[in-house]
């Protein structure tokens, strides 16, 4: 018999990582998931996953950002569920304040790319390395942003994490290849979240003048089932590829 599959999905307690998780475990695969609140703000969402699943689910307490707890997820992973076939790297923060570009701190930089970045290049070199001494690994999805892409100069730290994932997953899908792994971005748009909560009357107003071509706000559920279908191997041929789930927004239009 065929063991389940696993996959672990940072920053899964809410938003778009709850729903990447919820699609996951209703694909079949055992599910666990990290975050930065205790866990026992998680205990009652981890067993009625697990109950209506009938999937193993697994809540750890972790901050992408710090190496010890980078390490810990994933020895916690390895132990618990005794294999780890897939990686989402979907932790990410948003800059505490919108500040004009010559007016962008330090602190928020670090802070926004130590969570965005350097946290997710890490767990996936780390992961890759436990692949490469052969564990059986799939593939990794990171998930981007059209802020890789598409200038905000009230969030510039923002936009540059994204774009360091779109290179990352470039590199790793390059490395990776000759082990059999996949590696792709999901690059959502504008997506109604905790994240986008403060601004939503101007994306509203944004939205129903044009600015995606399918006139409604993303739901986490839309980059939840992309997720979800890149680890099912419906694009097994597409190595290195984003995949855009935006509505439309970054098209060209004159």
């Amino acid at each position: 018999m065929e063991r389940p599959k696993t996959v672990l999905v940072t920053g899964g307690g809410r938003g778009i990582g709850a729903a990447i998780v919820e699609h996951l475990l209703d694909r079949g695969w055992d599910v666990a998931f990290c975050g930065r609140k205790p866990g026992s703000e998680l205990a009652a969402r981890v067993e009625a996953l697990a109950r209506r699943s009938g999937r193993r689910v697994r809540y750890v307490e972790a901050d992408v950002a710090v190496r010890s707890d980078r390490e810990r997820l994933l020895a916690t992973v390895l132990a618990a569920f005794g294999a780890l076939d897939a990686l989402v790297n979907n932790a990410g923060v948003a800059p505490e304040v919108r500040a004009d570009l010559l007016d962008l701190t330090e602190a928020s930089y670090d802070r926004v790319m130590d969570t965005n970045l350097k946290g997710p290049f890490f767990l996936a070199q780390a992961v890759a390395r436990h692949w490469a001494a052969g564990g059986a690994g799939g593939a990794i999805v990171n998930i981007g942003s059209i802020s890789a892409t598409v200038a905000s100069v009230n969030r510039g730290e923002y936009c540059l994490s994204k774009a360091g994932i779109a290179m990352m997953t470039r590199l790793f899908a390059v490395r990776l290849a000759p082990l059999g792994i996949n590696v792709y971005e999901v690059r959502p748009g504008v997506i109604a979240s905790d994240m986008t909560a403060g601004v939503r009357e101007k994306y509203d107003r944004l939205i129903a003048g044009g600015l995606t071509l399918q006139p409604r706000w993303g739901e986490p559920e839309d980059v939840g089932r992309a997720v979800a279908m890149l680890l099912a191997g419906d694009l097994a041929y597409s190595t290195g590829q984003v995949i855009q789930v935006d509505g439309g927004l970054e098209i060209q239009r004159l």
